[in-house]
């Protein structure tokens, strides 16, 4: 199996868990096709809800049907998710603990060309700050489909952030290493640590190759679960290292990276660098074009690396 958008997987998943479960429901704020969920639309009329655009109802309709027994998935693109409709995210979601799984699509540089009220480069921090609410960042639509599957098994909020395009596999069909809220281990190094989320993990790993080739070592950690950070195994890989470099796609503060920072700064003192997008708008371009300015690539992550080191 290539390429499949990780948005994509998560309509699969739901669809197969619908034919059995009819109290799960799909909510969309005008964005079925954006967020790859027309075909559950389609197939399934009675268990899908469309809001039109307005975010803030889309989260509060979809927390009150959850109080009603149902499993809800609101779908909309990440920049309002996050933003529009944070109160009702904190209060009718996370403060009133539903069973809502938040769908946060296009997420990150997405929507590149349409600028900053189109980039969604602080959900992390935001919703991370939410008590009750836990953030997923999954790295390829493999991943997504453990992650989803396993959501469906839980009654409690969630917050999964997902790209718009179809991304690189990090792992193999039917070898999808994957434990819930637990970071996993891409490949094993002995000189640096690198802590990638979301879009961010196949840059990362393609950078381990690059170093592998100049005699440098790699741990590349997959951390999908950004709330419940995996802290035990960050400390794990840390100690065995001389720094850590984190990628993400988000705004330097209050993301991945300070959370890592704050792990390491406690339990196991190195020297920590956080590649992540500026403090100001982003460039205009596509996805790759955003990560190639802003050294977000294989190339770029080596290079950091090489210089901490």
């Amino acid at each position: 199996m290539g390429k499949i958008a990780n948005k994509q997987m998560i309509c699969e998943v739901l669809m197969e868990a619908a034919k059995t479960d009819k109290n799960i429901v799909a909510l969309c704020s005008d964005s079925r096709g954006s967020g790859s969920f027309t075909p559950f639309a389609d197939t399934y009329p009675e268990q899908f809800v469309e809001t039109g655009i307005a975010e803030q109802n889309l989260v509060s309709i979809s927390a009150g049907l959850a109080k009603c027994g149902k499993k809800a998935y609101a779908v909309s693109p990440a920049c309002f998710l996050s933003t529009r409709s944070y109160e009702q995210c904190k209060v009718d979601v996370a403060y009133s603990n539903t069973n809502v799984k938040l769908i946060g699509i296009s997420g990150g540089v997405s929507y590149g060309a349409l600028g900053m009220s189109h980039h969604s480069a602080q959900d992390i921090a935001a919703m991370s700050a939410i008590p009750n609410m836990r953030v997923y960042l999954p790295s390829d639509h493999l991943q997504t489909k453990e992650l989803m599957k396993a959501l469906l098994k839980d009654e409690k909020p969630a917050y999964i952030r997902t790209g718009r395009n179809a991304v690189d596999p990090i792992y193999e069909e039917g070898n999808v290493p994957f434990e819930m809220d637990k970071a996993t281990v891409v490949t094993k190094g002995e000189d640096v640590l690198i802590v990638a989320c979301g879009e961010m993990v196949k840059p990362a790993k393609d950078a381990a190759e690059l170093l592998k080739a100049e005699g440098i070592t790699a741990t590349v950690l997959d951390m999908y679960c950004v709330k419940p950070l995996d802290k035990e195994a960050i400390v794990r890989e840390t100690v065995n290292v001389k720094a850590v470099v984190t990628v993400e796609e988000h705004a330097p503060f209050g993301g991945l990276g300070s959370m890592v920072a704050q792990v390491v700064g406690s339990e196991c003192p190195k020297k920590v660098v956080n590649m992540s997008l500026p403090d100001a708008p982003v460039i205009t371009g596509t996805s790759q074009e955003v990560f190639d300015y802003y050294k977000l690539n294989a190339e770029g992550i080596a290079e950091q690396v090489k210089e901490i080191l």
